[in-house]
């Protein structure tokens, strides 16, 4: 080996060496930013302008990730917590959501009144029901004669759920001793007056009452005369 071709060899060697020392400069500063920033965690943010007193929804927000370091300790990471809450002041779009900015949706208005009744699991809306919901309530009644069509009948538009209770077995009673046990869950409303004779009423003499879950933020509106159905008048 010439003398050129050493020093080839030794540039080379260099090159290496410097080309380590090079990346090892960069993972350094990657290990420093690392430990000064931290590990990071989920946070929500708004996606739009929130009035006060609205009640609170999954689709309002925008999930984020963030350095754990930087967030606040009442900064809302689960978006379980708004369940049945409210926003209790303005709540500015891209703002990240806090547990000082929401409280508890009032469980009554002063022309409310408090309702709870069993809903089969089966003809429920299984796991999708929780408190701050909004359901139309449905019920079926035979025909009071042979003549009579069966019935299907909007009860109660909109009504607010205020509490959802724990799946129980119900057993069958001295008429329907035949029947296998069922289950079915307390569900509380926040009803006015006449909702809540509806919904007794409904739950008395209907062959079956059904809930119907409204999408968050939406509303139904329906006729009177849309509010009953019956198969032979289905067109």
């Amino acid at each position: 080996m010439n003398s050129r071709q050493r020093r080839g060899v030794i540039l080379l060697l260099l090159s290496v060496v410097c080309a380590l020392g090079a990346f090892a400069g960069v993972l350094s500063v990657i290990s420093d930013v690392k430990s000064k920033v931290g590990p990071e965690v989920t946070a929500y943010q708004l996606r739009r302008d929130v009035a006060p007193y609205t009640p609170l929804s999954a689709a309002q927000f925008e999930k984020i990730e963030m350095p754990e370091r930087w967030l606040s300790k009442n900064a809302v990471t689960n978006l379980r917590e708004i369940q049945g809450k409210i926003a209790v002041t303005t709540l500015r779009q891209g703002s990240l959501l806090q547990s000082d900015m929401i409280v508890d949706q009032p469980a009554l208005q002063p022309d409310e009144q408090e309702l709870a009744i069993m809903i089969d699991a089966a003809t429920g809306v299984a796991g999708k029901i929780t408190p701050g919901s909004k359901v139309n309530v449905y019920a079926t009644f035979e025909g009071r004669s042979d003549s009579a069509p069966d019935q299907s009948k909007l009860i109660v538009e909109n009504a607010r759920v205020i509490d959802v209770g724990k799946l129980t077995s119900l057993e069958p009673d001295e008429n329907d001793r035949g029947r296998q046990p069922t289950e079915a869950v307390p569900i509380t409303f926040a009803l006015t007056a006449v909702d809540a004779q509806r919904i007794t009423y409904a739950e008395s003499f209907a062959d079956e009452v059904r809930l119907a879950l409204v999408a968050p933020g939406g509303s139904s509106d329906t006729s009177a005369t849309d509010r009953t159905y019956e198969l032979a008048k289905d067109k």
